[in-house]
């Protein structure tokens, strides 16, 4: 409809702001001045300790310095009321004591029949609990009590029952003169097929009443008696009042709860939100018999940010999980988000709360995680990834889901939590290059044969060239992806490097923050002190940073050295180990292939126009290299058992 000039700026000088916003908020009354309306308290929009939310009555004006929420008095309410414009003025109109301009006859007459809606809605819900107290309730009442739910309780919640009969309802809405078009306009009776007497919708079941966020009755949920009813949970049927889609059970009393610092949790089902708030988490409440949907998610981020999503601890409740998950991410906005708490297995709040107590279900939701979690979890669970395209095939479906983000600030969040839970997962698996283990966990230190050894011991080349490939990694940041299977294989001997290197590889994609983030992280001294080595400075790709070939020359070829180097160590390591054993031809072999990936580094070292200045003292450790291989290899020989 609309409004004639005027009218809403005479509704908004009249209407206090202060007042409106005081019946869902509890002022501060230390930072509030209410002498100059400059009103401050807990914001109702997402849930704080702090009063992040100033109310200026003189301008009428509200903002949340925490959620960013502004606005005026009749947004407060389509918010908070979950209504729509025009009824959001006619509550504030009422409140002003202001007459609502006439409306044309059309919407008259469709907000009258809603009006009578409601009416007819009220008196079946009376009967209802009427019903529920009579000798045809007993075994509603039976099963009630054995659900835990105390008389008191059923009181409170309204709940009632349905005689299993075909006209009950029917014939006592008429009786007291309710029009039939309304019996069925309420979704009250269904008319007969077969030219008889309607009949009613709900026969034989427990009744639970559905509210909207205003308080009025639009719906029923009735849970069937009969074991064997095809259908264990029936809604009302869609009407004027009732969209299933755009309603939450406990809408109304949760929102409530939630401005009072309560969790806004979602659960399955009528007796999981009975259940929860009997225990004291009254911020409960449940979509009506289907999978949240997107008007439903709008809603419950009206009431709380972060709303806490506790399913059943069974395969539906995790598939449930996945499918709210696919239907978030495209929608998410800073601080706009959802946790998990999944049940149990083969458990749901109500059970949980029965059998292990109010405490047990607090811990759960406290430790809710966040979608992230869950959304790697779903493409992981009971996988193999122990080939490069099965781990390819788990990237492409995490780039895929994460490009439905469309926040971008959000979107690089999720891939960098993503990497880092990938990081973790392989990680743990790796096993360096050119050192198989043959299923044994490589030695954490020297074997005692060979500790005595230059080999045991180390000779620094492998410290410094460690060094010059994460000094050259971060003097061209953009060569990092094409060399991050490299850096993910090098295993650092030096807790320093190898904490450089983790970082790199978590902010391989932000390379413009990521000195930022070392230096944040390791502290300023950091890249300092990795120059400080000797012959890192003069590299030349250190030394001209930015030349994107110059460093890929570098990085390959170093990892290369690195890798062959580290190989021929291991494979004498392990030979030595054997030697307690009868050697055989294949150790041999092995050991010849090892040595002739050595030499090749060697010679590409004398080649290396860059390489390190201390020549004499590298042609002595390369000279000793080769003797204790050869040492090695005398020692087999005699090893070996004559024919």
């Amino acid at each position: 409809m609309s409004l004639p000039p005027g009218f809403l700026d005479d509704l908004r000088d009249r209407a206090s702001l202060s007042q409106v916003v005081g019946r869902k908020v509890m002022w501060d009354t230390r930072k509030s001045n209410l002498g100059k309306g400059d009103m401050w308290a807990p914001c109702p929009f997402h849930q704080e300790k702090t009063a992040s939310f100033h109310v200026d009555d003189r301008k009428g004006f509200y903002y949340c310095f925490g959620c960013h929420a502004k606005g005026d008095a009749i947004s407060f309410i389509r918010e908070t009321e979950n209504v729509s414009f025009i009824e959001a003025v006619a509550i504030l109109a009422q409140e002003a004591g202001m007459e609502m301009p006439a409306q044309d006859p059309k919407a008259q007459e469709k907000n009258d029949h809603r009006t009578r809606l409601v009416e007819v809605m009220e008196q079946a819900l009376q009967f209802f609990r009427l019903q529920l107290n009579t000798n045809r309730g007993v075994g509603a009442r039976d099963y009630l009590q054995g659900r835990g739910l105390k008389p008191k309780t059923s009181e409170r919640w309204e709940i009632g029952f349905a005689p299993d009969g075909w006209q009950g309802l029917w014939d006592h809405l008429s009786a007291k003169g309710v029009a039939p078009e309304l019996i069925f306009g309420a979704g009250l009776a269904k008319p007969s097929t077969k030219g008889g007497k309607p009949y009613d919708t709900f026969r034989n079941r427990i009744m639970f009443p559905i509210r909207d966020a205003r308080g009025r009755a639009i719906a029923f949920g009735g849970r069937a008696m009969d074991p064997n009813d095809n259908a264990k949970y029936l809604n009302s049927p869609e009407t004027d009042l009732f969209d299933k889609g755009r309603t939450l059970y406990n809408h109304g009393p949760a929102r409530t709860a939630v401005g009072k610092g309560q969790p806004l949790v979602v659960v399955e089902g009528y007796m999981d939100v009975i259940a929860l708030c009997e225990a004291g988490f009254e911020g409960a409440v449940a979509p009506l018999g289907t999978a949240i949907t997107q008007n439903q998610l709008a809603m419950l981020w009206r009431v709380a940010p972060e709303p806490v999503i506790a399913l059943d601890g069974d395969t539906a409740g995790m598939r449930a999980a996945l499918r709210l998950i696919d239907l978030s991410l495209p929608l998410l906005e800073a601080g706009q988000s959802l946790r998990f708490a999944m049940m149990p297995e083969g458990k749901d709040p109500d059970d949980l709360i029965r059998d292990s107590g109010a405490g047990a279900l607090s811990d759960l939701i406290n430790a809710a995680r966040p979608m992230v979690q869950l959304l790697w979890q779903r493409e992981i669970e009971g996988k193999n990834f122990d080939s490069p395209e099965r781990k390819a095939a788990l990237d492409k479906a995490l780039r895929d889901r994460i490009k439905t983000i469309k926040d971008p600030s959000i979107r690089s969040h999720y891939g960098q939590e993503i990497k880092d839970l990938r990081w973790q997962l392989f990680r743990r698996k790796a096993t360096p290059k050119g050192m198989p283990w043959k299923g044994k966990q490589a030695p954490a230190a020297p074997l005692a044969g060979t500790k005595s050894s230059l080999l045991g011991a180390g000779d620094g080349s492998d410290h410094l060239r460690e060094a010059v490939i994460l000094a050259s990694v971060l003097a061209t940041p953009q060569v990092i992806v094409e060399f991050e299977s490299g850096l993910e294989m090098m295993k650092c001997a030096d807790p320093f490097h190898a904490e450089l290197r983790d970082l790199i590889l978590r902010h391989l994609e932000e390379p413009e923050v990521l000195i930022a983030k070392i230096t944040e992280q390791m502290g300023e001294g950091t890249l300092e002190k990795l120059h400080a080595l000797r012959h890192v400075g003069i590299t030349p790709c250190v030394r001209n940073p930015g030349n994107v070939e110059m460093a890929r020359m570098t990085l390959g070829d170093e990892l290369a050295k690195l890798d062959s180097h580290r190989g021929l160590s291991a494979e004498i390591a392990e030979a030595a180990e054997e030697l307690t054993g009868v050697a055989d031809e294949s150790m041999t072999w092995r050991l010849g292939q090892a040595v002739e990936a050595r030499n090749k580094a060697v010679r590409s070292e004398h080649e290396d126009k860059a390489e390190y200045d201390t020549v004499k003292s590298g042609a002595r450790i390369k000279r000793d290299e080769r003797n204790a291989f050869d040492l090695l290899l005398e020692q087999i020989k005699f090893a070996k058992p004559q024919k």
